[in-house]
Protein backbone atom coordinates (compact mmCIF):
# COMPACT_ATOMS: atom_id res chain seq x y z
CA UNK A 1 0.00 0.00 0.00
CA UNK A 2 1.24 3.10 -0.80
CA UNK A 3 -0.09 6.63 1.04
CA UNK A 4 0.91 9.53 -1.28
CA UNK A 5 -0.19 12.38 1.36
CA UNK A 6 1.08 12.60 4.95
CA UNK A 7 -1.48 11.68 7.39
CA UNK A 8 -2.51 14.06 9.70
CA UNK A 9 -1.10 12.17 12.57
CA UNK A 10 2.26 12.76 10.84
CA UNK A 11 1.93 16.20 9.86
CA UNK A 12 0.46 16.71 13.73
CA UNK A 13 3.98 14.80 15.14
CA UNK A 14 6.46 16.55 12.62
CA UNK A 15 4.71 19.94 13.91
CA UNK A 16 5.65 19.26 17.43
CA UNK A 17 9.35 17.80 17.00
CA UNK A 18 10.21 18.46 13.49
CA UNK A 19 10.85 16.36 10.10
CA UNK A 20 11.27 12.93 10.78
CA UNK A 21 15.00 11.50 10.22
CA UNK A 22 16.16 7.99 11.02
CA UNK A 23 18.25 9.12 13.91
CA UNK A 24 14.87 10.43 15.66
CA UNK A 25 12.94 7.46 14.60
CA UNK A 26 15.41 4.94 15.38
CA UNK A 27 15.51 6.59 19.13
CA UNK A 28 11.43 7.31 19.30
CA UNK A 29 11.70 3.21 18.80
CA UNK A 30 14.13 2.89 21.48
CA UNK A 31 12.34 4.88 23.95
CA UNK A 32 8.89 3.63 23.06
CA UNK A 33 10.14 0.37 23.82
CA UNK A 34 11.93 1.05 26.90
CA UNK A 35 15.37 -0.04 25.87
CA UNK A 36 18.64 1.25 27.32
CA UNK A 37 20.81 2.21 24.49
CA UNK A 38 23.06 -0.78 25.33
CA UNK A 39 19.59 -3.28 24.84
CA UNK A 40 19.31 -1.75 21.77
CA UNK A 41 22.42 -1.64 20.46
CA UNK A 42 22.74 -5.26 21.45
CA UNK A 43 19.45 -5.75 19.26
CA UNK A 44 20.98 -3.89 16.19
CA UNK A 45 24.56 -5.80 16.52
CA UNK A 46 26.16 -2.35 17.07
CA UNK A 47 27.90 -0.68 20.40
CA UNK A 48 26.77 1.66 22.53
CA UNK A 49 28.62 4.47 21.27
CA UNK A 50 27.59 3.87 17.76
CA UNK A 51 24.19 4.12 18.30
CA UNK A 52 24.64 7.22 20.39
CA UNK A 53 26.50 8.53 17.50
CA UNK A 54 23.49 7.52 15.12
CA UNK A 55 20.98 8.84 17.46
CA UNK A 56 22.57 12.47 17.75
CA UNK A 57 23.08 12.78 13.98
CA UNK A 58 26.90 12.45 14.71
CA UNK A 59 27.27 9.55 12.18
CA UNK A 60 25.39 8.39 9.13
CA UNK A 61 24.83 5.17 8.22
CA UNK A 62 24.46 3.31 5.01
CA UNK A 63 21.01 2.56 3.22
CA UNK A 64 22.26 -1.47 3.82
CA UNK A 65 22.65 -0.89 7.20
CA UNK A 66 19.16 0.91 7.46
CA UNK A 67 17.59 -1.90 5.85
CA UNK A 68 19.48 -4.28 7.94
CA UNK A 69 18.45 -2.10 11.02
CA UNK A 70 14.98 -2.34 9.95
CA UNK A 71 14.42 -5.79 9.54
CA UNK A 72 16.00 -6.29 13.14
CA UNK A 73 13.24 -4.22 14.01
CA UNK A 74 10.75 -5.28 11.82
CA UNK A 75 9.51 -2.29 10.49
CA UNK A 76 9.81 -1.28 6.70
CA UNK A 77 13.27 -1.36 4.82
CA UNK A 78 12.13 0.49 2.60
CA UNK A 79 10.92 3.51 4.94
CA UNK A 80 14.32 3.37 6.49
CA UNK A 81 16.36 3.52 3.52
CA UNK A 82 14.53 6.54 2.35
CA UNK A 83 14.88 8.36 5.83
CA UNK A 84 18.62 7.35 5.32
CA UNK A 85 19.40 8.83 1.67
CA UNK A 86 17.01 11.62 3.09
CA UNK A 87 18.95 12.56 5.61
CA UNK A 88 22.44 12.82 3.56
CA UNK A 89 21.01 14.57 0.87
CA UNK A 90 19.78 16.79 3.63
CA UNK A 91 23.31 16.72 5.08
CA UNK A 92 24.56 18.05 2.00
CA UNK A 93 22.85 21.08 1.85
CA UNK A 94 20.34 19.93 -1.26
CA UNK A 95 16.63 20.74 -1.39
CA UNK A 96 15.47 17.56 -2.87
CA UNK A 97 12.92 14.95 -1.67
CA UNK A 98 13.99 11.33 -1.44
CA UNK A 99 11.21 8.34 -2.29
CA UNK A 100 12.19 5.55 -2.68
CA UNK A 101 10.30 2.61 -4.36
CA UNK A 102 10.50 -1.66 -4.44
CA UNK A 103 12.66 -2.80 -7.54
CA UNK A 104 10.53 -4.28 -10.60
Amino acid sequence: MTIKRKSEAIKFLEKLAGKLTLPSLLTAIRQGEEMSQVEFAELLGVSRQYLCDIEHGRRAISPKAAAEFAKKLRYSPKQFVRLCLQDLVNRDGLKLKIDVQDAA
